[in-house]
C-alpha cells in the first residue's frame, strides 16, 4: 500500500512540490515541477471533513448527525475548509433580532395583526 502524498512540509509547514513521477509498470521516470491541486492544501482533518460532506451530499444537516457536531461547529469547519483551498467565504449575516423580537413578530401574524409579507420584512435581517 503506498503511503498518502504529504502537502505541506512536516517541518516549516509550507506547500510542497513535486518533483518526479514514476511509472510503477514500466519504470518510466519523468521530472520537472509538478502542482499537487488544491486539496492537498487541507489538513488530514480537513479532507476528512470535506470527504464526509461529499458522503453526505452537501446536506449539513446529514454532517451533524454523522459527526456528531451542532450546527455552528460544522459551518466552521466548512468555512475552514474552503479558505484553506484558496476561496473567500461569505460571512452570514448576524440576526439582527432577538429571539424574542421574533417570536413577537410571529405572534402578531397568527392574530392577524399583520400580514405575512408584513411579517417577512420585519423578520428580514437587516
Amino acid at each position: 500500500m503506498a503511503n498518502p502524498i504529504l502537502g505541506r512540509c512536516p517541518v516549516c509547514g509550507e506547500a510542497l512540490q513535486v518533483t518526479e513521477l514514476q511509472c510503477r509498470e514500466c519504470d518510466t521516470t519523468i521530472q520537472g515541477r509538478f502542482e499537487l491541486g488544491p486539496f492537498q492544501r487541507l489538513t488530514a482533518e480537513q479532507l476528512a471533513f470535506v470527504e464526509t460532506f461529499i458522503r453526505c451530499e452537501g446536506k449539513i444537516t446529514r454532517v451533524e448527525q454523522e459527526l456528531g457536531l451542532s450546527y455552528p461547529t460544522v459551518r466552521n469547519r466548512l468555512n475552514e475548509a474552503i479558505r484553506a483551498l484558496g476561496y473567500e467565504v461569505e460571512e452570514e449575516e448576524e440576526f439582527a433580532l432577538s429571539p424574542e423580537e421574533r417570536q413577537a413578530i410571529l405572534e402578531r401574524l397568527a392574530k392577524g395583526e399583520i400580514s405575512t409579507d408584513e411579517a417577512i420584512e420585519l423578520l428580514r435581517v437587516r
